[in-house]
């Protein structure tokens, strides 16, 4: 059995908060630049110019890429083989407070969603427990704002609508979230599971990198035809048109009862932030 204290979490924790924050993803990246090659549409170059500008100033200056440094999400798989000394809760948030504070992030948790008094700290952080084999702990950041996540919607299709119902439901949540999202967007779709269950496949699927593709292939195909309908709506960069209104779609599937069909979107902007860290 591996021991790990828990203060080694909370520093690596910190240290994620801000490099997510502040370094756009290589496949991100790459996908905004392959989007700029691919338009034609003056207001929308001009839009993915100042995009592509703006996580550059970021990434040289080490400063937040945008003004809504989200809700820490972080997502830890840990090893069967492994102990941790200490609170794992108490040190993630730990973690965060420290990271929001030194790296001058902006603070936009409140304690009670009616009440809404600020933190003032960032915390409580979204914490999502995994167990896997081996003695290692993996730990995922990934920063959520809520332009996109307010967009986000979840159905409970019935088996009979199939895999046409599930298009469907998925290219007009997109359509419904027009501009507001700042597209161009990453869609994270969960497919399967209960009601909580396929939203969280779906949160999990912005985890994954855009350079990959579903390994199944029927998902992998469904991903490629889910962006070119999306991509056909014309909604294009901050909504002011072009054909690029998504970058990718990320679809995680599960299984699911006989009588159920559930279908999460879970949407997020240009500026999809994750950084991983093994311990």
């Amino acid at each position: 059995m591996r021991e790990i204290q828990a203060s080694a979490l909370t520093e690596v924790v910190k240290r994620l908060c801000i490099e997510a924050n502040c370094h756009l993803p290589k496949d991100m990246q790459a996908r905004i630049t392959e989007a700029r090659a691919g338009e034609d549409w003056p207001g929308a170059c001009e839009i993915l110019d100042r995009i592509i500008e703006n996580y550059t100033i970021a990434d040289e200056r080490s400063v937040p890429i945008c003004q809504d440094t989200g809700v820490a999400c972080v997502v830890l798989q840990i090893g069967q083989d492994v102990h941790v000394s200490g609170s794992i809760a108490d040190a993630v948030n730990e973690g965060v407070r420290q990271g929001y504070s030194e790296g001058y992030l902006r603070k936009s948790v409140v304690r009670d969603p009616l009440n809404r008094v600020n933190t003032g700290d960032n915390t409580p952080a979204m914490i999502y427990y995994d167990l896997v084999p081996g003695d290692v702990i993996r730990i995922t950041v990934a920063p959520k704002g809520f332009g996109s996540e307010n967009m986000s919607q979840l159905k409970m299709l019935k088996p009979s609508d199939g895999v046409e119902g599930a298009k469907e439901f998925i290219v007009r949540v997109v359509e419904e979230a027009g501009p507001n999202p700042c597209p161009p967007i990453v869609v994270g779709v969960g497919i399967g599971g209960t009601f909580d269950k396929c939203a969280l496949l779906a949160k999990k699927a912005l985890m994954r990198s855009t350079d990959e593709r579903n390994p199944d292939p029927y998902y992998a195909a469904l991903e490629t035809e889910l962006l070119a309908r999306i991509n056909a709506l014309g909604v294009g960069p901050q909504g002011f048109g072009g054909k690029t209104t998504a970058l990718a779609v990320n679809i995680e599937a599960a299984p699911t009862h006989i009588a159920g069909l559930p279908v999460a979107v879970n949407i997020n902007c240009h500026v999809t932030r994750h950084k991983s860290e093994v311990l």
